[in-house]
């Protein structure tokens, strides 16, 4: 039997979106024409691979099964034919996902939209905000690199600490805490928002307090740093936030930020993405100009 390996891609097109229209537009092809291919594809393996629930469609038992396989064949084939080519930025078309603490986005959307619309015009990127549960996104290919703090367990995902942050308190101009000596007694005697994703009332610098018989009050949590940080321009608030990450929004906000009363090691801002992108010269790109932008914020430019 002959078979054309064009449908592989299709066929990882089609999983990844789960969706007939959106595998077309991913591979510039026809909605009608990637309906063919799927019909194709149907006969080849005797198997739905897609079904239509409502106005959507969701894989098969089989179809789950094999989507990491043919996605991982599918990578692998592209290393192997465009190994030795050179990099053509002015007609790469691809489209990046790239998953972070909204402090580290904010710092790296500006710097790669612009990298992209001045180099690589065929170049889109989706900033994904951070799970609330660990992931294994870049290992299905979902994500193509995440950013955060924690060295990743996998084996097979490979990683790079590209820069340190610390914590800093952030308040308002007017805010008591905006002058004199930060103590751990005031830092704990003023009302606060801490940024927890999963919408938590404490976080490690409660147990910093504790150790040392105080406690703080804590009036809200706040989704993102972002918000935190608009919380406490709007109140008389404190919120703790990565001082480089968040200098953009900390300068347009005018707050004002103490170093906080604890002995804290730096935070790491570890990069991370499958093995299988080692060696992809468009994602070596893509990591580079992240690399340029958190090194520019981490030296306070």
């Amino acid at each position: 039997m002959q078979l054309d390996l064009n449908l592989l891609t299709a066929l990882d097109a089609l999983l990844e979106e789960s969706s007939v229209a959106g595998a077309a537009e991913r591979l510039n092809l026809s909605a009608p024409a990637m309906s063919r291919t799927l019909g194709r594809i149907r006969r080849i393996t005797g198997d739905q691979i897609l079904v239509r629930t409502g106005r959507t469609m969701i894989p098969t038992p089989h179809a789950l099964a094999i989507r990491d396989e043919v996605h991982h064949l599918v990578q692998q084939a592209r290393g192997l034919l465009q190994r030795e080519r050179e990099l053509d930025l002015a007609h790469l078309n691809r489209v990046f996902s790239v998953r972070g603490h909204d402090a580290v986005t904010a710092v790296i959307g500006p710097s790669l939209t612009t990298a992209f619309r001045e180099q690589a015009p065929g170049v889109s990127i989706r900033l994904l905000a951070e799970a609330t549960t660990d992931t294994n996104e870049l290992r299905h290919g979902r994500v193509d690199l995440e950013i955060g703090s924690t060295e990743p367990a996998l084996p097979e995902i490979s990683h790079d600490t590209v820069g340190h942050d610390r914590l800093v308190a952030a308040v308002g101009p007017g805010h008591p805490l905006a002058t004199g000596d930060l103590t751990a007694e005031r830092f704990a005697g003023a009302d606060h928002v801490i940024v927890s994703r999963r919408g938590r009332l404490k976080d490690p610098l409660d147990d910093l307090l504790r150790q040392r018989g105080l406690r703080r009050r804590v009036v809200a949590s706040a989704p993102s740093s972002t918000a935190g940080l608009y919380m406490a321009a709007g109140n008389e608030l404190v919120v703790a936030v990565p001082e480089h990450m968040c200098a953009p929004t900390i300068g347009m906000l005018g707050l004002r930020v103490r170093p906080l009363p604890f002995d804290l090691p730096p935070v790491p801002i570890i990069m991370a993405w499958h093995q299988r992108y080692d060696n992809d010269r468009a994602h070596m790109w893509l990591r580079d100009r992240i690399r340029d932008a958190l090194a520019f914020y981490e030296r306070g430019e």
